[in-house]
């Protein structure tokens, strides 16, 4: 399984980003996809996830900022990043929890994508 992610960047304060994050492999389901984010020198933390169902939930600083999206059929998790701020900067990575195919039947873990840099300027 692979997670690819993209749409990272350089934005002004107050602009606007869409991160994307597309599974692939041998997925039988996915349950929670979301985003999380480490700036220099902090500790990763959790931005905003959401289930298969669409339940969502976010860090409390982006709320109303930030909306967390996906495509089941596309195995996509998006993220909509608007009113970005300074401190919003960091290296962004999407997480799933997914359930996979092989030979002896499923199985489930935790993936990572690779980051994708988000940088606001002020």
């Amino acid at each position: 399984v692979q997670l690819q992610a993209s749409g990272g960047g350089l934005v002004q304060a107050g602009g606007y980003l869409r991160l994307s994050c597309a599974a692939s492999g041998r997925i039988f389901s996915i349950n929670v996809m979301g985003w999380y984010r480490q700036a220099p020198g902090k500790q990763r933390e959790l931005v905003a996830a959401i289930t298969s169902n669409g339940s969502t939930n976010y860090e409390d600083s982006v709320k109303g900022r930030f909306t967390i999206s996906r495509d089941n059929a596309k195995n996509t998790v998006y993220l909509q990043m608007n009113s970005l701020k300074p401190e919003d900067t960091a290296v962004y990575y999407c997480n799933a929890h997914i359930t996979t195919t092989h030979i002896m039947g499923v199985s489930s873990g935790n993936y990572w994508g690779q980051g994708t840099l988000v940088t606001v300027s002020s």
